[in-house]
């Protein structure tokens, strides 16, 4: 089953019926994941086409709405990893707000951000030294295993503010009958790695949470040596509600339309179990034709 995230066109549309309509006839999606960039002013139009029948919600990213006092497409701009008491508590309460909202347009998931480690930065300057020709270089090796020794130093304590807050998320999510797709992340520095997450799923035993995977994200940590994109899904892969299809060029230019960059995606695709749902989830700046090519080549190789 394949959908569309709103991501694409959520910041240049002011009626949320005008933003789906263009994505139902650009690319003839009538399945639609509200992304983290939809605004509060955005959602009449979205209940109004809703109420009409002419679209359907796979999904809604936290949070979803925005708050009203964040400007632009921010679903880090509170986290359940904060050291801040307030705002754990806010992370809390938009997610609910947003579970709310995916009960009342019948969308079965929300995906969800969990958090950052407090740490010094590696990801983009590994980036960096990667694109400068110094990939596996003295320095880059140095600064992915101080990064490993910190993370892995202080990553309990955050996970442990991460699962006080999902449990009454959860709770809720199971009363709406929503379930939750907690993403893998494309920042080494953020939560969960991949030697968490499985963990985590297990710890938090719930029919109502599973594992959720972006496809540019896994590339990316795959491209800086973090990890091996088949291997994992291999691991993760009957844990999978669902993903966001983007494909990646190395090192780390993600949200490409897929078929564009270096994910295998015909040796990855059929290592996701089969009720899986594909969003495809692109960056503002592809153009309309470039993604309906790529939507026309996912159906040659895998259908609908």
């Amino acid at each position: 089953m394949i959908a569309f995230s709103t991501c694409w066109n959520s910041s240049r549309h002011t009626d949320g019926e005008e933003m789906l309509r263009e994505i139902k006839n650009e690319f003839g999606f009538d399945l639609i994941e509200l992304g983290h960039g939809v605004r509060i002013s955005l959602m009449p139009g979205v209940q109004k086409i809703f109420d009409a029948g002419e679209v359907r919600f796979s999904s809604l990213h936290n949070f979803c709405p925005l708050p009203v006092e964040v400007m632009s497409a921010s679903p880090d701009c509170y986290t359940f990893s904060s050291g801040s008491a307030n705002e754990r508590q806010r992370a809390i309460k938009q997610t609910l707000q947003t579970i709310d909202f995916a009960e009342r347009l019948d969308a079965p998931f929300v995906v969800l951000h969990l958090g950052r480690v407090a740490m010094k930065p590696v990801t983009e300057p590994l980036i960096a030294l990667a694109k400068d020709g110094g990939m596996f270089s003295r320095e880059y090796v140095r600064r992915k295993i101080d990064a490993v020794r910190t993370r892995e130093s202080l990553g309990p304590s955050f996970l442990a503010r991460v699962r006080e807050c999902l449990k009454p998320v959860i709770e809720h999510a199971a009363k709406k009958n929503v379930r939750l797709g907690i993403e893998n992340r494309r920042g080494y520095e953020e939560i969960p790695s991949e030697r968490e997450i499985l963990p985590l799923l297990d710890e938090l035993d719930s029919p109502d949470v599973g594992y959720w995977h972006d496809f540019g994200h896994l590339q990316v940590k795959e491209n800086l040596g973090f990890a091996d994109h088949a291997e994992w899904l291999r691991a993760v892969g009957p844990r999978t509600l669902g993903c966001h299809v983007q494909d990646c060029i190395w090192p780390a230019q993600d949200h490409q339309p897929p078929f564009a960059g270096d994910v295998d995606l015909e040796k990855l695709v059929p290592l996701l179990p089969p009720t899986c749902l594909f969003v495809w989830e692109m960056s503002p700046r592809k153009t309309a034709d470039e993604i309906r090519l790529s939507v026309t080549l996912w159906r040659e190789r895998f259908g609908e």
